[in-house]
């Protein structure tokens, strides 16, 4: 069975590792005392990728004959849901940038000097990279259909040109992982990796969304820019797309349940806190002491709690270097019942406080917006009822579709 692409064990960062959790909190507590600035003004936070460079987590899951970390999946998850707990958008940042990396991962024996100086430069600097997919025409490319944006051939390379959406972290990437097609009779399909730095790159700051608000998700025009053909990282015909690596796609969807579990357990929190020291007049004590709080409270954390054992029970398994075959679909069903649960959550909490928890003194009516994207990312939930559908009644999927792991022979 194959092993993790780029989130590896974390053995061989046991020295770092025994202060990691103690930075991190550190750090979000931080975050925290400017996430609500950069949510009202949709700021892109600069100082927090600057912090989170000088303290290593920029570079948690390059491997570490590069200098970085390469954590494991538990670790990386535990990371994410600190952070998002201080700043859900520079979370969202984080977690997009891991997720590319480890999808370069995976190419390395085609294009290692690039991957290594993606690599290197994610330790020495504030590298960042994500990829660019959505266009205003196509929508998001996980519902099917061909790339409007063109890779044309030239004798240097490649020169791209396309319009894209969505393209988180916009302010901040060092590169872009551009989804296009080619101009060829059968068109291939793929990533090409273009640095920000290059003519014909322009960045439209048209991000004014409800929640994740600070995560510069602005649109990207690329009109003809010139790479180097070793960046085009992998490109193929579109029948070769059919069967996505399990592995690469479980983690994104257990980074994005680590981030709104984040999310949840901040709103939590506040929420608690707000209770322990509101004490109205008429009942001469804390609203803490009332028991349809205590019990409303009491879901709030069976529901974390549910959470926190799906996450990390699925990667602890993956951690171990033995998954289960279906770990794709599995990811996906942690995603689905965290994600509704958090939700859930600080849905439970608006109601129990009414006018307080919707103010915008407060950080709670943030924490709901911010938690309300989960429905977004993919893959969105009716995706993943279709997939656990078809695979328990056994009709009209394959392994592509489930993110099956193959098995080595014996």
């Amino acid at each position: 069975m194959s092993k993790p692409p780029v989130l590896e064990a974390a053995t061989t960062t046991a020295k770092f590792l025994p202060n990691l959790f103690e930075l991190v909190d550190s750090l979000a507590a931080d975050f925290a005392t400017r996430a609500a600035i950069h949510d009202s003004d949709s700021s892109f936070p600069f100082e927090n990728f600057d912090a989170l460079h000088k303290a290593r987590l920029l570079s948690l899951t390059v491997p570490v004959e590069f200098g970085g970390l390469a954590v494991g999946y538990t670790t990386a998850c535990r990371v994410i849901e600190k952070i998002a707990s201080g700043d859900a958008s520079t979370a969202l940042v984080l977690t997009m940038h891991y997720l590319q990396h480890a999808n370069a991962a995976r190419h390395r024996r085609w294009h290692p000097v690039v991957y290594e100086r993606l690599c290197r430069e994610s330790v020495q600097g504030i590298a960042l990279l994500n990829a660019a997919r959505v266009e205003p025409e196509l929508g998001t490319p996980a519902r099917g259909g061909l790339p409007a944006t063109i890779a044309k051939r030239t004798a240097d390379g490649w020169l791209i040109t396309g319009h894209k959406q969505y393209t988180t972290g916009s302010p901040i990437l060092r590169y872009f992982v551009v989804w296009a097609r080619t101009e060829d009779e059968e068109p291939q399909i793929g990533s090409f990796l273009v640095p920000r730095h290059l003519p014909g790159i322009k960045i439209v700051e048209t991000w004014d969304h409800l929640g994740m608000r600070a995560t510069g998700s602005h649109d990207l025009i690329l009109e003809d820019v010139g790479i180097p053909s070793e960046y085009a990282l992998d490109v193929r015909p579109l029948k070769a797309w059919s069967q996505p690596d399990p592995l690469m796609l479980a983690a994104g969807s257990l980074l994005l349940s680590a981030l709104y579990q984040g999310v949840a357990t901040a709103a939590r929190d506040w929420l608690v806190e707000y209770l322990n020291e509101r004490s109205p007049t008429n009942l001469g004590a804390s609203l803490a002491t009332l028991p349809r709080f205590q019990v409303a409270v009491g879901g709030i954390e069976a529901l974390l709690y549910a959470n926190q054992r799906l996450i990390y029970g699925l990667a602890t398994d993956i951690d171990k270097g033995e998954p289960d075959p279906k770990v794709n679909l599995q990811a996906q069903t942690v995603k689905y019942l965290v994600t509704n649960n958090a939700i859930k959550a600080v849905e439970t909490g608006l109601q129990l406080i009414g006018n307080p928890g919707l103010s915008k003194k407060n950080p709670l009516e943030r924490h709901y917006r911010d938690v309300l994207c989960s429905r977004i990312h993919t893959p969105q939930n009716d995706v993943i009822c279709s997939s656990l559908g078809k695979s328990a009644l056994k009709v009209g999927v394959g392994n592509g579709e489930l993110g099956v792991v193959k098995q080595k022979s014996k």
